[in-house]
């Protein structure tokens, strides 16, 4: 038995057993009321376990002698806290009837029995419906607790579902920094692998640009394990993603690593931010991709656009001579996650090669 239900029970033994006493000293104490007084609260007590089986026994017993009237109206209570209403409804009934038998057998001498059997039906109609009113709020409650707990789980998931979409965000933003990063090192490498009659100063200029490549890439590389490792802190801490703004400073690091680049912008107004950061990874990923198949190849950008139309990026270069192998290993991704970038910004991109010339072109939305 556990402490709650040993509570339940002495509490039953306290209350039942009080009522049975009081009504067993108001009848004089017979034998058989005796008896009936001890075997009705034995079954009070059974109404612990077996509510419907011990109610009944105790109305059973209500037939031979009011002291089990208690125990009675005690188990019609539990069976309609318990049990649902059709099962609780016949119960109450059975204790009504076995009540009006014991009128009819056992009369009281105060009250008549028209009025006795209104007593008996208002008190099993209140025991009814107190007991229903009790299981109704209990059933709230539970579901009240249930929609508590699935909301709370719900928006764990959401919270996680938002953690790991923006951990997968910044994985792509990583993978094109990387690409672009080590592109740049393995040009200037390049350089040095190929001309070693260069003077010493554009050697160690040129092994300077390898250092500071190589220590950008391990610092971006951290970032990327750091995300890996599912850092939430780092979530909060990144710096502000780049856009078309900051457009010179990239196009400056390509032309210092050896690569022509022609620029021609002439968008009207300042893109917002979400268009400009998308624009700016579009250039990026072009300029990686010509060091990587055609190194040595001149690259042309050309940028069209004005607030309420779109924004147009086309970047051109001429296509490698056959056979000529990349600068670097290519991951073959680069050109797929930036179509799916440029997708979910709600634009279109396509990249083809015709006429000896590589082009890409990006068509983003670009709101008045």
């Amino acid at each position: 038995m556990g402490e709650k239900q040993a509570v339940a029970a002495g509490v039953v033994a306290l209350g039942v057993g009080a009522l049975t006493a009081a009504t067993l000293w108001g009848l004089g104490g017979g034998a058989v009321d005796v008896v009936v007084a001890v075997v009705s609260l034995a079954a009070a007590l059974a109404q612990l376990w077996w509510p419907v089986s011990g109610t009944l026994a105790a109305t059973a017993l209500a037939v031979i002698s009011p002291v089990a009237t208690p125990a009675a109206t005690a188990g019609a209570l539990q069976v309609a806290q318990r049990r649902r209403f059709p099962l609780a409804a016949g119960v109450a009934a059975a204790g009504v009837a076995a009540h009006l038998v014991q009128g009819l057998w056992r009369p009281n001498s105060g009250i008549s029995l028209g009025w006795w059997l209104l007593l008996i039906c208002a008190a099993y109609g209140a025991l009814l419906g107190w007991g229903a009113l009790a299981r109704s709020r209990r059933a709230l409650l539970i579901s009240l607790h249930e929609r508590a707990r699935r909301a709370e789980a719900e928006q764990g998931r959401r919270v996680a579902e938002a953690r790991t979409a923006e951990r997968r965000k910044l994985a792509r933003e990583m993978h094109d920094v990387l690409a672009h990063r080590l592109s740049l090192v393995a040009t200037h490498a390049g350089a040095l692998e190929y001309r070693p009659d260069s003077s010493p100063e554009q050697l160690a200029r040129a092994a300077g640009v390898v250092r500071s490549g190589v220590h950008q890439a391990l610092e971006e590389l951290r970032q990327v394990i750091g995300l890996l490792r599912e850092e939430d802190d780092l979530l909060d801490e990144r710096e502000p993603a780049p856009t078309l703004a900051d457009l010179p400073h990239l196009i400056d690091e390509a032309r210092q690593a050896g690569q022509s680049v022609y620029v021609a912008d002439e968008t009207d107004g300042e893109t917002p931010p979400a268009v400009g950061r998308t624009g700016y990874r579009v250039v990026q990923e072009g300029l990686t991709n010509a060091r990587k198949h055609a190194p040595g190849q001149p690259v042309e950008v050309l940028l069209r656009g004005s607030p309420g139309s779109r924004l147009t990026i086309t970047l051109t270069n001429p296509l490698p001579s056959p056979g000529a192998a990349p600068t670097s290993p290519a991951s073959g991704v680069g050109l797929v996650g930036l179509t799916e970038r440029v997708r979910l910004a709600g634009g279109r991109l396509d990249h083809h090669g015709s006429d000896g010339q590589f082009r890409i072109r990006a068509w983003l939305p670009w709101p008045g």
